[in-house]
């Protein structure tokens, strides 16, 4: 007779959240298969869901303009450009896949508007400027809101986010070289770069979410170590980092209480209209619609591809 076999009894939850807990604490990373609160499950799929989503609906606006392009070498950047968003989107769902989430599940809660995206891209893309200033400013912000995530504390995320910086940085780089081009254009031109300076800066400070008192994730977040700083932390470093580069550039923001303050270091600068920013997250954007029907069309009409690449996958399988 073979000896009896002896199982080893299971940790209790207590015994597992100790065990998280002493990593959080550590500034280790949490792994897919490692036990995490449900709650740091569910935190993680929101926020990870939201950027993936943000990078698949932000290739609409820069899109609308790959055929309007004055040049061919400007169409490469652009499709370039638009390409690399799609990629993000698809590191950001793979990520997401492994806390359990469903790729699939997780677009239908978009177009669904259970789940939510970035309120930048649903303002429109009026000249060929904004393509430049969405280089500049928008991904100028993502930056500053996305390097401390490469120290997330879940490791699919925070390995994702390394490569996906890197591929920010350029994007920033390629815009603020276009605008630098058009302001050495024709008055009409650098016209035109001032007028989208004027209409995107705001809605770029709102991307880093809502002011730190009424943030309700950003404290739990942070003691989990999925964020690194506050919503105002990071938008005080974004108009930080601006400034002077607005100045190289030529143009000035739309903001008269825009200062610097000798005393902390820092620019000073107005207050934000909250009350837009609930109407665009709340579904009431400028494009909101146009935006989340064009998702749903791509879903739907493009459902036979996924269908016929799961039935070779399982007959492969």
């Amino acid at each position: 007779m073979s000896a009896p076999t002896l199982e080893r009894p299971a940790p209790d939850e207590a015994a597992l959240q100790e065990q998280f807990d002493a990593t959080i604490a550590a500034d280790h990373r949490i792994e897919p298969r490692d036990w995490m609160p449900e709650g740091y499950r569910k935190t993680l799929i929101r926020q990870v869901a939201q950027h993936a989503h943000s990078e698949i609906i932000g290739m609409q606006p820069e899109g609308d303009w790959l055929l309007a392009a004055p040049s061919l070498r400007r169409k490469s950047v652009l499709l370039a450009k638009v390409q690399d968003e799609a990629g993000h989107g698809l590191y950001l769902y793979s990520a997401a896949e492994t806390l359990g989430a469903d790729r699939a599940d997780l677009t239908d809660k978009l177009i669904e508007q259970k789940q939510k995206y970035s309120s930048i891209f649903n303002y429109p893309t009026l000249s060929y400027a904004d393509v430049g200033v969405i280089g500049w400013l928008v991904d100028g912000a993502a930056i500053c809101n996305q390097v401390p995530l490469c120290r997330s504390s879940y490791g699919p995320y925070a390995r994702a986010m390394i490569r996906i910086c890197k591929e920010e940085s350029f994007h920033q780089r390629q815009g603020y070289e276009l605008l630098m081009t058009m302001m050495r254009g024709t008055d009409e031109q650098r016209a035109m770069v001032q007028d989208a300076v004027d209409r995107w800066w705001w809605p770029t400070l709102m991307m880093f979410g809502p002011p730190d008192e009424h943030s309700p994730n950003t404290a739990q977040s942070m003691a989990w170590g999925i964020k690194r700083h506050t919503n105002d932390e990071l938008r005080q470093k974004f108009v930080d980092m601006s400034v002077p580069q607005a100045e190289v550039l030529g143009v000035t923001f739309p903001d008269p209480e825009l200062e610097f303050d000798p005393g902390t270091g820092h620019y000073r600068f107005g207050k934000l209209d909250w009350e837009e920013f609930k109407r665009v997250v709340g579904g009431q954007g400028p494009m909101n619609a146009i935006r989340l029907a064009r998702r749903r069309a791509a879903r739907d009409d493009n459902a036979w591809v996924t269908e016929a690449a799961t039935a070779y996958a399982e007959k492969h399988s």
